[in-house]
């Protein structure tokens, strides 16, 4: 059966609003030398697409110039990072076997070939991504999930958010018996945070909002603060210890009236800034207590192929909140704007 030399694809011209979103005809990508072509089952939504799209990553020494997560966009652009879907074709140098296998997309693109790279792009940024009908992708970043028992709306629900919650954990340190505050925790990276903390054997504290407090417990949370009251009060009442690890995506005032929390050689590990990226602490409180601040930026290609032997053998189910159709993608963004939902929300193209 041959298939089609043009696809549905929604891409930006420009930064802006959801208007910005345009559905086209654009010709089928073919896969160059080690690429693989997926035809795209799910793309989930990241808050990525919406500061992608604004223009919101600001830069070096200008933080309100409006460029994309790496720097300036090169347009037009096709969003959507997280990608599931079937290998539909191979480019020179690939094994042809994998036509046909279900697959996972690993959307970072990384400084190196090393298994500890770091992320320097991302797919729907620094190249075209999965809301489309098809995608190409370095044949070594798809993961073959063929026999995984989830769907593949939660297949696509993993790579960026639960990437992303995986590297703050494992790049925190967080060990089993650990005690770890969860920040955001009804989004996507911090939902994702709560089961994955969870999984490794750590008591769960999160912060969410009082609507969405019950599916925060549900995915796994033992205590679970409501972001209305003083947070740094509710945390120090469920852990009068402290806490080892804080897996952050909040920041703003948050970072430096919670440091105290931690105790002796705790981390903070900050991965988001919905609360602000203009912060200040009293740096005593670092370095009395032996105390680290840690950047992180999605996870390195081993942190991934940790996360794909869970999904593998199902040892986490992420919660999808709704789907769209592709037609809909502006829709979609303006509901993850709005921050009334608790999962992953999803593209069907």
């Amino acid at each position: 059966m041959n298939r089609s030399t043009t696809m549905r694809a929604v891409r930006i011209a420009e930064h802006g609003g959801p208007e910005v979103l345009h559905l086209t005809e654009v010709p089928v990508p073919t896969p160059g030398d080690d690429e693989v072509l997926v035809e795209v089952a799910a793309v989930a939504l990241n808050n990525t697409d919406l500061w992608t799209r604004e223009g919101a990553y600001g830069l070096a020494g200008d933080p309100d110039a409006r460029a994309g997560w790496r720097g300036p966009l090169d347009f037009p652009r096709t969003q959507g990072a997280d990608v599931a879907g079937r290998v539909t074709a191979v480019g020179p140098g690939v094994d042809t076997g994998l036509v046909g296998r279900r697959v996972v997309v690993d959307p970072a693109l990384y400084a190196g070939d090393g298994p500890d790279a770091h992320p320097v792009g991302l797919l729907g940024s620094e190249r075209d991504g999965g809301y489309a009908e098809y995608v190409t992708a370095p044949a070594d970043q798809v993961h073959d999930l063929t026999r995984s028992p989830l769907t593949d709306d939660q297949l696509a629900a993993l790579p960026t958010a639960y990437g992303t919650a995986l590297g703050m954990i494992e790049r925190g340190g967080l060990a089993p018996g650990e005690t770890v505050l969860v920040t955001g925790a009804s989004g996507g990276v911090g939902l994702a945070a709560v089961q994955l903390a969870r999984a490794r054997g750590a008591h769960v504290v999160a912060v969410s909002s009082g609507s969405k407090l019950d599916a925060v417990r549900d995915a796994g949370a033992h205590q679970v603060l409501d972001r209305a009251r003083d947070v740094v009060d509710q945390a120090g009442v469920a852990a009068p210890d402290g806490y080892d690890v804080v897996l952050d995506v909040v920041a703003g005032d948050l970072v430096g009236d919670g440091l105290p929390l931690l105790r002796e050689g705790g981390r903070w590990v900050v991965a988001g800034a919905l609360g602000g990226y203009d912060v200040s602490f009293d740096v005593r409180r670092l370095y009395l207590h032996n105390a680290q601040v840690i950047g992180t930026s999605m996870h390195t290609r081993t942190h991934f192929g940790l996360l794909m032997e869970l999904a593998r053998g199902g040892e986490i189910a992420p919660v999808v909140a709704a789907t769209f159709p592709l037609e809909q993608a502006a829709a979609a963004q303006e509901e993850l704007a709005r921050r009334g939902h608790v999962g992953k929300l999803v593209l069907h193209p």
